[in-house]
């Protein structure tokens, strides 16, 4: 234990296991570990933390929901303290959940944020080494990246609350123990946290908490616990429904609750599906969307449909009345600033219903998806409503991205340079182009300066299907997603008039059908173009790009924002005269590094490199070179031909990085190496206290599936050598 930071050891859960803890002293000597139960069968499993181990697993054995779980991996360090473990406990809960490797049978109360010495400098890289170890066992299946992307994670009910948000929803839940309140209308701007309460409290109360200890709760929790308790005696077995009213999101939600114990997906519905059915509890999420009976398209049929088999006359009630009518509690996540076009239920509506005296209003006001902040939020605010004093700026941070573009062309290639670092960039133009390539796949919908482009291809799940990244999303196949980039283009059906500092909206050039037909007050139908451009552009957690069609709005805009200007390449070969190296710019290695399997043999030239500048994002350095990438088997990140940078490796882990990989045969070294690029993937064992390969993926990101992963085996990695991890495409 000395040498390294961890210890994992795998037992049969069962009674035999206490006589193999006498050569395991963190579970004989009371300290503090971290455990997991788990089946590969049923794939099911239970995380937890103990000082312990003993009485733990005795009362787990007790447990019919546990006991009929085979294994238990106890992890343990030196390092460890109460704190270190629950923080430990409460990461491996968050992501096992996002893995989807297994159903956790753990419920989600008193999951918490715990603030700690040393949390960020020494825990987090110890988790990140216990995650990878479990991946090498099987126990976990993707990297912490790639689980940060998913939808399964961001929505997940094991996310840790923070103060503000626990507090809401003990707000929430007081609502449902008091008889005389009906509804509960929870207000908040987009990105303040409201599905993450809907899936944290659907989670909450159709979770068994019998064998939850009080004192394993500080006094600041007990209140909180104690009403959750309470609720379960009021609702031992609730009846309830998740409304999502956009198709889109609400299969994205389906998906997700198909993936957690105790939760499926027939629990999340349509506003339609109210009417097969009374529920104790409804929650509705973005119901500033529910809508009524006006520009409905298609959906004229369902609404009357439901409104018939409800009893309700459709010219008179909408799918918020069909809410009220099907449940006996109702939860209302609620933005009025998100609602888009005339068939959504009207302000006045919902103000109504707020007026009333069963009804209770809260609000949610911290921002947690943008890391702009509630700054950030005002200041889009003030921008598109033309509140910003003349010379009023907001400009890039270390912590949020906000770019004006003067071409197109330029902010798509930085998108993907977005996508090729951290995944989640996305195009999203407002509607002011009609969707030709509905019906011809090859024709283009938006054509700016001669740069083409066409809109989304699928309407389900846009945001994570295949070819996303080539695409541009609408507000209705992105409103309830969250990406780390949004890029968004300002189409021709807004624009600005400088005399009466108003922004300004072109009827003509605005193509939604559904969501300007019947309005006569061309107010009304600003405001809710006016809303679709602010929902859109609080998508990105890290940044917003922006490219403006219009040019009096362009010239408005680049009053208040950071312009970045066309260029012509992203890097520039430096001539001998003005190279100084690693201080402007960085060695390009004469490599066709192959992105197929491995390159044929080549040799770098180390007498003479040519030298190019970075992006001033990336500031050269020694651990810096740059060669070309080539072949379609990291297409998803690396398009054909690319010139990409790399940082040399410095031996720590590359488990669901990109890596350069340079594989020599010692016969013939004289020839030189094959290299290629791919995503690491290791399989470890542990002995004698030590780590061992046991074999090495090389795992293609390609669209074409006919490529596979290049696996070595133990006896083959003396041949292997990772020389660099990737950074991005230049």
């Amino acid at each position: 234990m000395l040498n390294k930071p961890f210890e994992i050891k795998k037992y049969e859960f069962n009674a035999t296991m206490f006589n193999e803890f006498q050569d395991a002293h963190y579970a004989k000597d009371l300290w503090p570990i971290v455990y997991i139960l788990s089946d590969g069968n049923v794939k099911e499993a239970y995380v937890g933390e103990t000082t312990d181990t003993y009485s733990r697993m005795a009362a787990h054995l007790k447990s019919d929901a546990k006991n009929i779980l085979s294994t238990v991996h106890l992890i343990s360090s030196e390092k460890f303290n109460k704190s270190a473990t629950l923080d430990i406990e409460s990461n491996l809960i968050k992501y096992m959940a996002g893995d989807g490797q297994y159903k956790l049978i753990n419920g989600n109360i008193g999951l918490a944020n715990h603030n700690y010495y040393q949390k960020k400098e020494v825990y987090w890289d110890i988790f990140n080494l216990i995650w990878n170890n479990l991946r090498s066992e099987g126990i976990t299946k993707y990297s912490i990246e790639h689980i940060n992307n998913s939808d399964l994670f961001k929505y997940s009910p094991y996310k840790s609350l923070t103060a503000d948000q626990r507090a809401g929803l003990l707000t929430i839940l007081k609502g449902l123990l008091n008889g005389k309140v009906e509804n509960i209308i929870a207000e908040g701007g987009a990105g303040t946290g409201k599905t993450i309460l809907a899936t944290f409290l659907f989670k909450l109360l159709n979770s068994n908490y019998e064998e939850l200890n009080y004192k394993e709760f500080g006094d600041d929790e007990l209140d909180f616990i104690q009403t959750v308790f309470e609720l379960k005696k009021v609702y031992p077995n609730p009846r309830m429904a998740l409304v999502v009213p956009m198709a889109s999101f609400r299969n994205t939600l389906k998906k997700v609750f198909k993936n957690i114990k105790g939760l499926n997906a027939n629990m999340v519905i349509g506003p339609a599906d109210l009417a097969n059915g009374r529920f104790d509890i409804v929650l509705v999420d973005e119901s500033h969307r529910l809508r009524r009976r006006v520009n409905l398209g298609s959906y004229f049929r369902y609404f009357d449909l439901a409104s018939a088999k409800l009893g309700l006359d459709k010219n008179k009630f909408n799918e918020l009345d069909w809410v009220v009518k099907q449940s006996n509690k109702r939860i209302f996540f609620y933005d009025e600033d998100q609602s888009i076009k005339p068939a959504d239920v009207k302000k006045a509506d919902f103000d109504k219903l707020k007026s009333s005296e069963y009804t209770r209003v809260m609000s949610l006001k911290s921002q947690f998806r943008v890391k702009g902040g509630n700054g950030y939020v005002k200041y889009i605010d003030d921008l598109l409503n033309c509140k910003l004093k003349e010379s009023q700026r907001f400009f890039p941070s270390k912590d949020y991205e906000f770019v004006l573009f003067d071409s197109v062309e330029t902010m798509v290639s930085e998108i993907k340079l977005r996508e090729s670092e951290g995944g989640l960039a996305r195009l999203i133009a407002g509607f002011s182009w009609p969707w030709i390539s509905k019906n011809d796949k090859t024709a283009y919908d938006i054509i700016i300066d001669n740069y083409k482009l066409q809109w989304n291809s699928v309407s389900d799940d846009f945001i994570n299907s295949a070819n996303a990244l080539n695409e541009v999303g609408c507000i209705h196949t992105t409103q309830g997603y969250d990406l780390n980039y949004a890029a968004i283009i300002f189409g021709n059906e807004i624009s600005y008039d400088k005399e009466i500092n108003e922004i300004v909206i072109l009827k003509d050039n605005y193509y939604d059908r559904n969501g300007k037909s019947s309005i006569k007050d061309p107010l009304e139908l600003k405001g809710f173009i006016i809303n679709i451009y602010k929902t859109i552009m609080l998508r990105g957690i890290k940044g917003t790009y922006l490219y403006v069609c219009d040019k009096n709005l362009r010239d408005y805009f680049e009053k208040h924002i950071e312009t970045r200007r066309k260029i012509t390449s992203a890097v520039k070969y430096l001539d001998q005269d003005h190279i100084i190296p690693f201080v402007n710019s960085v060695p390009v290695f004469n490599l066709k590094a192959a992105a197929g399997y491995f390159s044929d043999l080549q040799q770098i030239n180390t007498e003479s490199y040519e030298w190019v500048s970075l992006p001033p994002k990336y500031k050269s350095s020694q651990e810096l070179f740059a060669c070309t990438v080539i072949g379609e088997s990291m297409n998803k990140v690396i398009p054909n031909g690319s010139l990409c940078l790399f940082r040399r490796d410095g031996g720590g882990s590359r488990n669901g990085k990109i890596v350069l990989v340079r594989h020599s045969n010692i016969q013939d070294s004289d020839f030189g190496s094959g290299y290629t690029v791919k995503e690491y993937i290791s399989k470890k064992n542990v002995t004698d206290g030590q780590w061992h390969h046991q074999s090495i993926s090389l795992k293609p990101l390609s669209y074409d599936s006919s490529y596979q992963d290049i696996v070595l085996t133990a006896d083959e990695l003396a041949d292997l050598e990772v020389v660099g991890i990737f950074e991005c495409v230049l």
